[in-house]
Formats: C-alpha cells, sequence, structure tokens
C-alpha cells in the first residue's frame, strides 16, 4: 500500500494530526458504540442513546445529556473537515451518509472518533475554492448537523441556543488556538480567510436563519486568572454532570464572580 493511500490523500504529517488530536478514523474501525446518523435521527432511538448514557455521564436529565454530548459531536464533528479545508486545502467528505456517530465515554471522558466510511480526501482546485468551500460547509451544517442539532433539541428538550453555541465555542477555539500557528504562510492564510468567511456568512449556509458563529462571537474579557476569556452566552450544564460541582472556564455562571 503506498504511503498516499495509508493517509487518504493527505501529507502524512497532516495525517497524523487528523487521525490523533482530531480523532478521525475510518468507519470498518468504529467502537460498538456508535450509530449511523438516520438512527440517531430516530426519535425512539435517539431517547434510547440518551438514557443510556446519562448514568455513564453521571448526568441527571436528558438535558444536560444531549447539551454535553452535542459538545463532543460538535468537536468531532467540525474538528476534521475544517482542518482539511484551512490547514490542508482538501475536502473530506462529511454527508449524513459518510458519517457514523460514535458515543464512547470511558472512566469520565469521551473516548469517541470520527468515524468516515470514505475517508479519501480530494484536493481543491484554486479556481473554485471559493465554491467548493461553500459547497463543503453547506453539506456540513445545513445537510448534517442541523438535523442532528434538531433531533437532540425535540428529544432531550435542550434549547436550540445552547446546542449551537456548544458547536461554536468548538469552531471558535479550533481557528483561535489549533490552527493558529500551525501550517506554511498560505495555510495561515486560508486559516484566516475561512475563519472570516464562516464568522460572516449568510445563514442559508447554515440552512438556519442566523449564522451561529456569528450570534455568540464577541470580545474576549480580560481576566486576572486566564488572561482574557470569551464568556459564554449560554450555560452548556456541564456543572449538573459533576460532583462536586464544577463548571468551565468561560461558563456565563462564573462571570460576575471574575469580574467582582
Amino acid at each position: 500500500m503506498s504511503e498516499a493511500s495509508r493517509t487518504h490523500g493527505f501529507d502524512p504529517a497532516h495525517w497524523h494530526y487528523l487521525a490523533g488530536a482530531l480523532r478521525l478514523t475510518s468507519a470498518e474501525r468504529a467502537d460498538s458504540r456508535s450509530l449511523d446518523v438516520a438512527d440517531f435521527l430516530d426519535p425512539r432511538r435517539c431517547r434510547e442513546l440518551l438514557d443510556h448514557l446519562g448514568p455513564v455521564m453521571g448526568s441527571p436529565e436528558r438535558r444536560t445529556t444531549a447539551s454535553l454530548l452535542s459538545k463532543r459531536l460538535g468537536f468531532l464533528l467540525t474538528g476534521a473537515p475544517l482542518y482539511a479545508l484551512s490547514i490542508c486545502d482538501r475536502r473530506l467528505d462529511l454527508s449524513a451518509a459518510n458519517c457514523v456517530i460514535e458515543y464512547a465515554h470511558d472512566d469520565g471522558v469521551w473516548t469517541s472518533s470520527l468515524p468516515l466510511r470514505r475517508l479519501e480526501s480530494e484536493a481543491l482546485a484554486a479556481s473554485r475554492r471559493h465554491s467548493a468551500r461553500s459547497e463543503i460547509l453547506h453539506v456540513l451544517f445545513a445537510q448534517t448537523i442541523v438535523p442532528l442539532w434538531r433531533t437532540l433539541r425535540e428529544v432531550g428538550g435542550v434549547p436550540e441556543r445552547i446546542l449551537w453555541e456548544n458547536l461554536a465555542v468548538r469552531v471558535y477555539s479550533l481557528y483561535e488556538r489549533r490552527l493558529s500557528g500551525l501550517g506554511d504562510a498560505r495555510a495561515r492564510q486560508r486559516r484566516e480567510a475561512d475563519y472570516d468567511f464562516l464568522l460572516t456568512a449568510e445563514p442559508s449556509l447554515f440552512g438556519l436563519d442566523f449564522n451561529p458563529l456569528a450570534r455568540f462571537f464577541h470580545p474576549h474579557t480580560p481576566s486576572e486568572e486566564d488572561g482574557s476569556v470569551r464568556f459564554r452566552r449560554t450555560c452548556c450544564l456541564y456543572f449538573k454532570a459533576t460532583c462536586p460541582r464544577e463548571y468551565c472556564q468561560a461558563c456565563p455562571l462564573l462571570k460576575p464572580r471574575k469580574l467582582a
């Protein structure tokens, strides 16, 4: 097997990051704790999943379980395809039919990955990169993530604004932290351009009547402890699944205390 075949069209170093930090894997290697997207979108199957995960995570209710699951899915579903787009200038297929939803959780931490049935990537032609970028993002957000979030909202009873901020903070962290020092000069230019595009894109790109990344984006607040923090506008409910009680660094419930 050639090097290109083993890395599915990616540079070996890029593939190492995708498969390692961003948890990309083949559907053939998916954990047994996984569902097809179509099964996840079945309200009965989704309800069963949330009720199974609750005790595993120490979550007291479906709403908290659904919110915390969306945080993990937000990281998995956006990390690899956006890294492939901005750093590698390549397309990964994140259509619902190509994705597997994995929910492995062991010893208090998520161990789930992003299994894809087809891992081969496609280089983006410079002449049509802008249109290809829109296609990639529309498939990812409007066609794959929107139905998943809709099901979690309906079955788990978690407000839509919490689900979308859970995803938004993952994208902010990806572009502002994980990808900030990666790649050559051209990759850094792509990263900046793609992030700006995501923050200013028309709502139709996301299949919504608002841009969820623009909605929750605001300046960081200076913090003596952490330098600066972009406090969330909604609480992800993480504190409800911890004992003793813990809060995310950017939890809005901590904002008055930090600024006092």
